[in-house]
């Protein structure tokens, strides 16, 4: 089941591609933009992660962290990181509890692994305030810099 918009998101503990602790607690203070890809060095997912980073320096201006997830290896992410030249962590969730826990695995016992692109964006008291349930690959990242400073504002 997937969180609702104003619902607490619910709370992950992982190890990123590059071996550091992630956990949502360490992360309240601070707009988390979690996003969901299906597959690591697939072309869309690339285009993706690379217009992230390439953004990354205005996300933490606006004292956010990006987070990738897909249900890739350790070893997957951590080429795709260095194939992308990605400076933001990404979560292997090869156990599928992340991905489950937000409800975007694929096929009828998410058996497929992340079915589709969505992005989650959490305010800085751990509260889902937007929820991207489809995606364009080449213009995520400035859609999601919008929304996070138009809720900044309210």
């Amino acid at each position: 089941m997937t969180p609702q918009v104003g619902q607490p998101a619910p709370a992950f503990d992982a190890r990123s591609d590059d071996g550091q602790h992630i956990a949502s607690s360490a992360l309240r203070g601070r707009w988390v933009v979690l996003y969901f890809y299906p597959k690591a060095s697939t072309p869309g997912c690339s285009i993706e992660a690379q217009r992230f980073e390439q953004a990354l320096p205005e996300f933490e201006r606006a004292g956010a962290v990006v987070v990738g997830v897909s249900t890739d290896t350790e070893a997957s992410q951590a080429k795709f990181r260095d194939q992308c030249r990605l400076s933001f962590p990404l979560l292997p969730d090869g156990d599928k509890t992340i991905s489950r826990a937000y409800g975007v695995l694929g096929g009828l016992t998410g058996l497929l692994g992340v079915a589709a692109r969505q992005t989650f964006l959490i305010d800085p008291q751990g509260t889902l305030v937007h929820h991207w349930k489809t995606v364009n690959p080449a213009s995520h990242a400035a859609e999601v810099l919008r929304v996070l400073h138009e809720k900044q504002r309210s």
